[in-house]
């Protein structure tokens, strides 16, 4: 009888051991997966990546949108944008609310949040950058790449052979931009790189909708323009960003094309990718497609969730 309780607890015991080694791996494969942390482009917030937080959260990805200083819910507006009518040589005119912020102040605002993740267990997270946010992951790759498990450029800019993300507007494979004709106004006066969001007329409203969200539906871009806010500091755009191969380089990093992208076009982003592994040519950019505009966030929110999860897990 003994013998008999003696074998049936050992096989409770052994049972147990094997539960939990299995719940264990189980963990453990999930904490293999980084946190990822998005950073949003120019005029919008951490509010544009809700529709990918939310697939990658039902595929136990975790995940965490960042609003960087003067964006989401710490906006400023300049005078004259909520007058209406507005009168556009006063909006044209206004200095911008955003206009002290700089790189360095979008660095340490999503360093301060990646560092508390680490602190708290995550590891080195995944930095997704899109669009202008690709200059905070340079900066951030650059100068604490230790807090970083990989680079997700999100058809954004990269800055490694100009110094600065506004001296690529001028190259030729920028030259089909249907974004730089949007701004408004003087960034040398204004201190911002300036879009009226809140225009009426339906010509510019047709144009934004071609640079930016070609490929949703108009409802769907109403409510975005909703959101988006007019003024970006125009010193991020002229902010060093160059990096080093000693450093950034030693990242991995995918880069996600976007191939109907009228805001960054195809050719600009696959220069962006050639000379970073011109760069780093034994460490080069995984590379991802998408048929999408410039926001897929929005407009493939399942596709690129995918990506990032597999970003995550790489």
């Amino acid at each position: 009888m003994q013998r008999r309780n003696l074998l049936a607890l050992t096989s409770t015991v052994l049972a147990a051991t094997l539960a939990g080694s299995a719940l264990n791996s189980a963990q453990a494969a999930k904490i293999r997966r980084a946190h990822v942390v998005f950073v949003h482009g120019a005029w919008h917030g951490g509010w544009c990546f809700t529709p990918v937080v939310e697939r990658l959260a039902s595929r136990g990805v975790h995940s965490v949108a960042v609003d960087l200083p003067g964006h989401g819910v710490g906006a400023a507006f300049p005078a004259g944008y909520f007058d209406m009518p507005q009168d556009s040589s006063k909006l044209a005119n206004a200095p911008s609310p955003l206009g002290a912020l700089t790189a360095e102040d979008f660095r340490l605002h999503v360093t301060k949040v990646v560092e508390g993740l680490v602190a708290n267990g995550s590891g080195p997270v995944v930095l997704v950058g899109h669009s202008l946010g690709g200059v905070t992951l340079n900066r951030i790759g650059e100068m604490s790449p230790q807090l970083v498990r990989r680079l997700v450029y999100l058809t954004a800019l990269n800055p490694v052979a100009k110094e600065a993300a506004g001296a690529y507007f001028g190259d030729p494979a920028m030259s089909t931009s249907k974004a730089l004709p949007l701004f408004i106004g003087d960034p040398a006066k204004t201190g911002a790189i300036r879009f009226n969001h809140r225009s009426t007329d339906p010509a510019f409203k047709a144009a934004a909708k071609a640079a930016f969200y070609a490929d949703v539906s108009d409802d769907q871009f109403a409510a975005v323009a909703n959101l988006l806010t007019p003024d970006e500091p125009a010193a991020v755009f002229g902010a060093k960003a160059t990096v080093t191969a000693a450093r950034w380089g030693r990242l991995p990093r995918t880069y996600i094309r976007c191939t109907g992208d009228q805001a960054i076009p195809i050719a600009a982003q696959d220069q962006f990718i050639a000379e970073a592994d011109a760069l780093t040519p034994s460490n080069r950019y995984i590379v991802r497609t998408l048929n999408a505009s410039h926001s897929p966030f929005i407009s493939m929110p399942e596709q690129l969730a995918k990506l990032i999860e597999e970003a995550a897990g790489s």
